[in-house]
């Protein structure tokens, strides 16, 4: 049984602050692999214009080719729109019934966890990791501390949209993105003046 990390997310653009996490996590955690989950939609954004999706998973593969036991997922792509975790979770246990997921998720998104869809059937499933976000205590029921735990990561205050907004002014994001990334928004001019492709 492999014990099987899934940090989902729009990454859109992956930057150096989920390549930080996922080192950390993958370097100081149980688990065997840790699995960069490409999201086609995220259904708490679902009016924000992304890059496509192929863009998106291109882009996710050149940071997780970089780090051991990490890989990036199209799982979700085939899945029906919009994406819901704990339907890409069930699917991945169906497909893989011998191994154990834990969802991978920030303080931020554990703040709002109780709007997911099925949250609790999530925390009664599987584990959760959650990574610390600067402005977000985080606060664990004592019913889900055997199945929820807290990593503590780095704090790194990169987003994407701060990514974004400095592609659209023509500004640099070395070092806000990893170097191979920053390549590849170039040469396919991504979230410059012309918008997204």
């Amino acid at each position: 049984m492999s014990k099987i990390g899934i940090f989902g997310g729009s990454f859109n653009p992956i930057h150096v602050g989920h390549a930080l996490i996922a080192r950390y996590i993958i370097e100081n955690s149980t688990l065997d692999s840790l699995w960069l989950m490409v999201s086609p939609q995220n259904p708490l954004k679902a009016n924000k214009a992304m890059a496509s999706d192929y863009h998106r998973l291109r882009m996710t593969e050149l940071v997780s080719r970089r780090i051991d036991n990490v890989t990036t997922s199209a799982f979700e792509f085939n899945m029906p729109k919009p994406s819901y975790t704990i339907d890409t979770l069930n699917a991945l246990q169906e497909k893989f019934p011998g191994d154990e997921f834990y969802l991978v998720i920030g303080a931020d998104n554990w703040s709002v966890f109780d709007q997911w869809k099925a949250g609790d059937e999530i925390i009664a499933k599987y584990h959760v990791l959650i990574y610390p976000r600067r402005g977000y205590d985080i606060e664990i029921p004592e019913q889900y501390r055997d199945r929820v735990q807290v990593v503590d990561a780095p704090l790194i205050e990169v987003s994407s949209t701060l990514i974004r907004q400095r592609l659209e002014k023509l500004l640099p994001v070395s070092f806000y993105v990893p170097e191979a990334v920053e390549k590849y928004i170039v040469k396919n001019k991504l979230y410059m003046n012309d918008g997204n492709r």
